[in-house]
């Protein structure tokens, strides 16, 4: 990347957003699973000659540019990734603020044009494009990062992956909970933070109703629970990924209804910022954010943030092509391989939160946390044993490969993208 670039990256932790997967053309740059999950099929014919570290090229389709956070974590991976492998900018060709359209395709061509055997797409909108360019280059290898069609396209070049977000959301449940029980214990809750059922109110923010959005929330939401159980949360949809006005707006509407704690699944600093001038204003709030730290925007009311590290895909992706090899259909990991974890712990932190994350990280690594456990939750009132992860005709409506097993939701199993969509029983979604 331009040394300009690099210098903008170096500032812009102040600025830059958060977090989902998800126009006009972009600007360039040379710079676990299971028998019969896709997380572990590959090609079985790989070239028999890996290519050298100069030979080597990868496209990387971006839907934002390092003012968006999601894109930000994207390019921080992919530049540790090279200095792992030994690889430079010199082998990396970017593309910036590429919209979820045709010039998305385009971007693509142009990269394998220029010599690229790898092109990764990092929004859920590039899908289409990227799967018509595995179609039409079959020796190019291609990942739509977020996506879930790469299992039915059968195309042996095609990709998918995403980290287990969900893994880290619940953990900053547990963070967000424990604040809620020492300001309960404190006395610091009034009347305006309880819903009518007794209830203490949480808010979270966040950008679509889509699967990967209501994964997060409601690990969120089960993380805070696990550790305090009198609580109810509404949600607020932005319908936009990156709007830092919208995202501010839906926070101080929440907390104008009394909501104690933001959470938020949106690419902005808006909500944060909104929880840290209520806070200052003397409103009792607290934020949980979303990718990258928030403390520079709200030392006060930032808890922590739920993270994706990047890296650790984009070192094995590059790695696999760059020496010719195969890699997953479908990859999703989680805490246990490093690619998820949460940010610096905020200042206004309840006591004891480090020990409290530390537990509840090596539950999920050894399997004593499931975070969808259906005893944990109910739909309507009763237990969930039954719920479809994917999707076999195209509606969005999850309709084979049944997801509960041994008592929980196998999220991220049968598919690398958040598959979850059930409204659980005590949250409410506002729009």
């Amino acid at each position: 990347m331009k040394k300009k670039v690099l210098a903008i990256l170096m500032c812009a932790a102040m600025v830059v957003s958060l977090a989902a997967g998800c126009g006009s053309s972009g600007a360039e740059s040379s710079a676990p699973a299971a028998s019969g999950s896709t997380a572990s099929e590959t090609k079985e014919d790989a070239p028999e000659e890996a290519a050298s570290a100069s030979d080597f090229k990868a496209g990387i389709v971006l839907v934002g540019d390092e003012n968006e956070g999601y894109t930000y974590s994207h390019i921080v991976g992919i530049q540790r990734a090279l200095e792992k492998l030994g690889l430079t900018e010199a082998n990396v060709i970017w593309k910036y603020s590429i919209a979820e359209d045709e010039s998305c395709y385009d971007a693509i061509v142009d990269c394998i044009n220029s010599g690229c055997s790898l092109v990764v797409t990092n929004s859920y909108g590039h899908q289409s494009f990227a799967q018509q360019a595995a179609e039409e280059y079959p020796d190019v290898e291609i990942v739509a990062m977020t996506g879930d069609t790469a299992k039915a396209s059968g195309l042996p070049n095609f990709h998918n992956a995403f980290t287990k977000i969900y893994e880290a959301r619940y953990v900053g449940g547990i963070i967000a909970g424990l604040k809620l029980a020492e300001l309960d214990a404190d006395g610091k809750l009034t009347d305006k933070n309880y819903d009518e059922d007794g209830k203490v109110k949480v808010g979270y923010v966040g950008a679509y109703p889509y699967a990967e959005v209501v994964s997060g929330y409601t690990a969120f939401f089960l993380g805070i629970k696990s550790v305090y159980e009198n609580v109810s949360m509404d949600v607020q949809y932005t319908n936009s990924w990156f709007n830092i006005t919208a995202e501010n707006e839906a926070a101080l509407a929440l907390i104008d209804d009394g909501c104690v704690i933001i959470g938020q699944h949106a690419d902005s600093t808006g909500a944060p910022s909104a929880c840290q001038e209520k806070l200052e204003a003397g409103t009792v709030v607290y934020s949980v954010g979303y990718n990258v730290d928030m403390l520079s925007v709200a030392p006060d009311a930032a808890l922590t943030s739920p993270t994706n590290e990047w890296e650790v895909y984009y070192e094995y992706a590059f790695g696999a092509a760059m020496k010719g090899e195969s890699f997953d259909t479908n990859w999703a990991e989680g805490f246990d391989k490093g690619a998820v974890a949460i940010t610096e712990l905020g200042k206004s932190c309840a006591e004891g939160t480090q020990a409290a994350v530390d537990e509840a990280i090596a539950g999920i690594k050894d399997g004593s946390i499931q975070v969808f456990d259906t005893k944990t939750f109910t739909v309507g009132g009763a237990e969930v044993t039954s719920a479809f992860a994917t999707d076999s005709d195209g509606d969005f409506v999850p309709d084979c490969d049944e997801a509960i097993i041994d008592g929980y939701y196998h999220e991220s199993y049968f598919q690398s993208a958040p598959s979850f969509q059930l409204r659980i029983d005590g949250i409410t979604e506002l729009n």
